[in-house]
């Protein structure tokens, strides 16, 4: 049974918020009159200018912070320094991104959105800064997007934060609910716009499967054939989870293995898209290997949990896979190149050369190359010589490379 628990959020002030240069509005149209569990606030601080259309944000982490840029000139608009490790992930509502560091998820605004206005849109910008809202947090884990609601999950306690992004611009405090599991654990949850939650289940020495509840916890679905789950994708309404031999596609109260076609198949990082049926995932086969390096990834396609292996001509790492706007595959290879996989066919369709040859590092917090989807464009971080990469996947060029002051390590941008 889960259990409530007290918000473990730090207070959301609007005051504090204004202070930090916080505004409304978002580049998804239901932020014209709702989010999908509140309203937002149409106020905007003094800085907020108007432009005349979408200003594209990316945020960078790096060893001691995060940067925010501007990637059509490479500007530096924001060096944010932070303690500990630093991650990054979407929040889901166009302007915002999560910040894992030490002992907190927090808000970090980009400072660039466009409010929907019926058949037209008006875009602008504003100074990028690290907001107030913050939940604290033992292990900062995954932060899952989906449905208009951003799920939070701490490794060290068990707790699930669910967030609306799209109050974090108004100054109301965004969080939903919270929920503690049974058991702490490396895991993965993601609440539905209509209540249910998707969540793993494990403990500190395993984890076997997962269970769908209600709010108030009761069990609707569940699988125990999951060893080793990790990772998530959506294939729109359609969950994808990762395990040691194979997937679960999970539809609503359904759940479906697909085995690998190997006895160990590991499927840990996966990649999805919101009008697509196959999702995108890695594929490992050595259990023994201190670092594996495959060559080969999987596509699934959710409509018959059917499975196909498609072969590379390089490996890759877990922070290499996207898709495009049309729903193919992207995988960033170690000989530096973008390889577009078409899912329907499952074969490399075409290879764009952005980054130089590179070994994946033994240690996974080391910075590798890695790959970012934001609309059309295709971000690729560059360590090796502290660059970033603006990719145009449709035309296969490499429309902008800038420098960066610090070594990168993760990257999520905003379309602005």
């Amino acid at each position: 049974m889960l259990l409530n628990r007290s918000l473990l959020v730090l207070p959301l002030l609007a005051p504090a918020l204004l202070a930090c240069g916080e505004s409304s509005g978002t580049s998804d149209p239901r932020a014209a009159g709702s989010s999908p569990s509140g309203t937002v606030q149409a106020t905007r601080t003094a800085d907020a200018v108007e432009e005349a259309g979408p200003q594209p944000r990316v945020a960078v982490s790096y060893d001691g912070g995060v940067l925010v840029l501007d990637p059509d000139s490479g500007e530096v608009l924001l060096e944010q320094p932070l303690d500990g490790y630093v991650r990054l992930n979407p929040a889901g509502d166009g302007r915002h991104a999560f910040v894992s560091a030490a002992g907190a998820f927090t808000a970090l605004d980009l400072g660039s959105w466009t409010e929907a206005h019926g058949d037209h849109g008006h875009s602008w910008s504003s100074d990028p800064a690290l907001s107030s809202f913050s939940v604290a947090a033992q292990e900062p884990g995954h932060a899952v997007a989906h449905d208009g609601l951003t799920t939070l999950f701490d490794d060290g306690t068990g707790v699930v934060t669910v967030v609306d992004p799209y109050r974090l611009a108004g100054g109301e405090d965004p969080v939903v609910e919270t929920v503690e599991l049974p058991e702490p654990h490396h895991g993965v949850a993601v609440r539905s716009a209509v209540g249910t939650l998707l969540h793993t289940v494990g403990d500190a020495e395993s984890r076997s499967g997962v269970r769908v509840v209600t709010a108030s916890g009761a069990e609707l679905a569940a699988s125990d054939e999951c060893p080793g789950v990790h990772g998530e994708a959506f294939a729109g309404d359609v969950a994808v989870v990762g395990c040691e031999d194979g997937l679960l596609v999970v539809d609503g109260r359904t759940i479906t293995k697909v085995d690998s076609p190997d006895a160990y198949g590991r499927i840990g990082n996966q990649a999805g898209h919101e009008s697509s049926p196959f999702v995108l995932g890695d594929y490992k086969t050595d259990p023994d290997a201190e670092l594996e390096r495959p060559t080969r990834v999987a596509v699934v396609d959710t409509r018959d949990a059917s499975l196909r292996l498609v072969e590379l001509p390089a490996s890759y790492s877990f922070r290499s896979l996207g898709r495009t706007p049309d729903g193919d595959g992207l995988v960033l290879g170690t000989d530096g190149a973008l390889h577009v996989v078409d899912v329907r066919r499952g074969a490399v369709t075409r290879s764009i050369p952005v980054v130089d040859a590179w070994r994946e590092p033994t240690a996974w917090q080391e910075p590798r190359p890695t790959l970012h989807v934001a609309g059309d464009t295709a971000y690729v971080t560059e360590p090796a010589r502290d660059l970033l990469h603006v990719v145009d996947p449709a035309s296969g060029e490499v429309a902008a490379t800038h420098r960066l002051p610090h070594t990168p390590d993760e990257v999520v941008a905003t379309e602005g």
